[in-house]
């Protein structure tokens, strides 16, 4: 929903008959169209911590479909830009809840050794909501009236609907039901989960004793306010946590997601057609260079999979910057839109190097940020951990979805440059800060990291557990 969303105001925002309509909003009334759908998934995130603890992840999500469908209802009968942005921040807060609940829904299902896996579908299924919207504009951007962005919008409702159903069909999450008193029930959901419904699996019932130790534990250290979160252990986790979705946000993709449109006609594709094509074709490569992620994120781990994204974006932005700087004309029309009148050649590295950027994201930073932040807490603290991690996700995209219509307008390669200078420092930080979690139990990660804070130099002590016998189970299992 959120992936569809996404995309489909990206083409909506070129359209004509929406200009027109909505009285040719300028670049600060763009910023607020756009960012309203990120401040409402602000405040739903914050909010969803506590709405899952206590009516489980599987009801929170039923709820947040309700509430984002009322939104794109609302959205889809606008008669004036006040009741767009209210449509669209009511639709944020939806998907908000849904951002911060859905992995952590995913990551408590899934066994550790594919968790990665099935928690990057939520990003893959995202790229799938961005090709969708970007051809499904394509196709009605002929249309001549209000028809071509209402119906656009208005689609947004029938995925909200099919997961809202398919909800019936889903289990309790086991740890919930554990930490809700309910063994037998989340006893059941375990051994249909991982073995065939069989109750006396060994696999099952020592999981259900991890968990409920797990949950014993938790009882007594359970953080009863946010506030608490930021104190020793748990902050470095939090930090670590808030850190992953700051830098996917950082590298700047929601800025080609919801202004491509815009940045292929600088780049020197001419007319409404190409550039929309063009971006059609991105959300492809998008949805694409997910895949790889999804089959081998679980074997590559998620500290080299970061530092080869980030290295790949930044050289992408680095070459964007240089060919745009060094060649760019800057004319503005009569609305107002800037153009940079590159010469051919460096117009069509330009346009590579955009879709290098999409893909090198697309491998890493999109799943794993979403992979990563659901995976690293105890039982105690996931609901309100998560919740402020994801939040800190859409508070970086509200600022950038709110400033980078100006700032696309009046600096051009200084933005990609400062793209690149994110993304090559933000290797370093996985380095030196991350703690590598792939095929590791949730109930492992206080062992993963009760060491250094410093990641590189924390190797030693966690092969030596490995070694021992006491972590690593999984691994051996599955060899």
């Amino acid at each position: 929903m959120f992936g569809y969303d996404t995309g489909v105001l990206a083409s909506i925002l070129e359209f004509d008959k929406w200009k027109s309509y909505f009285h040719h909003p300028g670049s600060i009334g763009v910023g607020v169209i756009v960012s309203a759908l990120t401040a409402g998934c602000f405040v739903g995130s914050l909010i969803a911590g506590r709405i899952a603890d206590k009516y489980s992840r599987k009801r929170t999500i039923m709820i947040a479909c309700v509430v984002f469908s009322l939104g794109a209802a609302i959205q889809c009968g606008s008669i004036n830009r006040a009741m767009l942005i209210v449509g669209r921040f009511i639709s944020g807060l939806g998907v908000g809840v849904l951002s911060m609940t859905v992995p952590m829904f995913q990551s408590e299902l899934a066994p550790p050794a594919i968790r990665g896996r099935l928690v990057s579908f939520q990003q893959w299924a995202i790229t799938w909501g961005i090709v969708v919207s970007y051809w499904v504009d394509y196709g009605l951007h002929f249309v001549q009236s209000d028809v071509a962005w209402r119906v656009p919008i208005g689609i947004q409702i029938v995925p909200a609907a099919v997961l809202f159903v398919a909800m019936f069909f889903m289990p309790y999450s086991p740890r919930w039901l554990v930490d809700h008193g309910l063994v037998d029930e989340a006893h059941v959901v375990l051994a249909k989960l991982r073995a065939m419904g069989d109750l006396n699996a060994p696999d099952v019932v020592t999981e259900l004793e991890e968990i409920k130790e797990s949950v014993q534990v938790d009882g007594v250290t359970a953080v009863r306010s946010y506030t608490e979160l930021f104190h020793v252990p748990i902050r470095r986790r939090v930090l670590i946590g808030i850190a992953v979705h700051a830098l996917s946000q950082l590298s700047g993709i929601n800025v080609t997601l919801y202004f491509a449109p815009t940045i292929f006609k600088q780049s020197g594709l001419t007319g409404k057609n190409a550039s929309l094509l063009a971006q059609g074709l991105s959300g492809v490569v998008n949805c694409l260079f997910t895949i790889p992620a999804i089959l081998w994120i679980d074997r590559w781990g998620r500290r080299k999979t970061l530092m080869f994204g980030s290295l790949g974006c930044g050289i992408a932005y680095f070459v964007q910057a240089v060919a745009t700087g060094a060649t760019q004309h800057k004319t503005f029309d009569e609305n107002g839109d800037l153009y940079l009148n590159l010469p051919t050649g460096p117009s069509y590295v330009v346009i590579v190097m955009i879709y290098i950027f999409i893909a090198s994201f697309a491998v890493s930073w999109g799943p794993v940020s979403w992979v990563y932040p659901s995976e690293i807490f105890p039982m105690h603290i996931r609901s309100k951990a998560n919740s402020i991690t994801t939040a800190a996700n859409w508070l970086f995209n509200f600022g950038i979805s709110l400033v980078s219509p100006i700032l696309i307008k009046h600096i051009t390669w200084e933005l990609d440059l400062i793209f690149a200078i994110v993304m090559f420092v933000s290797i370093g930080i996985v380095y030196l800060f991350f703690p590598e979690t792939k095929n590791r139990s949730l109930e492992d990660m206080e062992i993963i990291f009760g060491g250094s804070v410093w990641a590189h130099r924390d190797k030693k002590r966690i092969a030596e557990y490995d070694a021992s016998g006491m972590l690593g189970q999984v691994e051996k299992q599955n060899t």
